[in-house]
């Protein structure tokens, strides 16, 4: 519960500017757009142009179509990749980790139809950091660790995927807050005036009572952006939620 209620404080608190991992990857429209004319063209059918709000939603027939014809196409590498990507943000707009579950699939066939994409190699690790955070399932953030080390193998200056790699120690549970500071200072190494990596960095020492540490990062969080939390409106967050937790 403890742990629960602090994560729920930083969520209330930094939800302005991070808004969280899954809503960091969320279609916006021109990407829904762009899924909606691609799973047209595969139907070769015109595409009908809306502006409601159902045009935000892809129908249970059109998913299973796709990933349908996926399955009859197993080698074919680009499609696998594309509609697997596609798909991906969409069920992570959606929160969706039944839908998740079975992209899955897809995207492993196009990493093991070559292994060394790193759009597929971090949609995967991504992939499976949502099915940690909806699931609460550290085995998810395990899985998501080894795509993610990958990856920086790759690209060992990919701050995002640093930081994200840090972000399953966060939000493990328990949490393993010192290899996450450990991991989100290489990221600040990378770029000293990452955001995402100063507030919860911020976070996991405040959570390990390294108060002056919290401090002097949300300082400098606080150079970069002017709206960004102190540490008494952190501290006071936290306590709330806890509060109002025991009740």
């Amino acid at each position: 519960m403890k742990s629960k209620s602090i994560w729920i404080s930083i969520i209330a608190v930094i939800i302005s500017f991070i808004g969280g991992f899954i809503l960091a990857n969320a279609f916006n429209r021109n990407e829904l757009d762009e899924l909606r004319a691609e799973n047209s063209r595969l139907k070769s059918a015109p595409e009908k142009s809306a502006q409601n709000q159902s045009e935000l939603a892809l129908t249970e027939e059109e998913i299973r179509q796709r990933i349908a014809e996926a399955d009859q196409n197993p080698d074919d590498f680009t499609y696998q990749k594309n509609l697997g990507l596609a798909l991906y943000r969409y069920a992570a707009m959606k929160q969706d980790a039944n839908l998740l579950t079975q992209i899955e699939k897809i995207l492993r066939r196009a990493n093991r139809l070559n292994d060394k994409d790193y759009d597929v190699m971090i949609a995967l690790g991504n992939l499976q950091f949502d099915l940690g955070y909806i699931k609460k399932n550290n085995e998810n953030f395990a899985a998501a660790r080894e795509f993610y080390a990958t990856a920086l193998g790759q690209n060992a200056n990919d701050v995002n995927v640093r930081t994200d790699l840090a972000l399953t120690y966060f939000l493990q549970n328990p949490p393993d807050n010192a290899r996450a500071v450990e991991e989100f200072k290489k990221s600040l190494q990378i770029n000293p005036k990452h955001e995402k990596s100063l507030l919860f960095i911020a976070q996991a020492l405040l959570q390990i009572g390294d108060k002056t540490g919290a401090e002097s990062y949300l300082g400098k969080l606080k150079e970069v952006n002017a709206n960004a939390p102190t540490l008494d409106e952190l501290q006071t967050q936290t306590a709330q939620n806890l509060s109002g937790a025991q009740k």
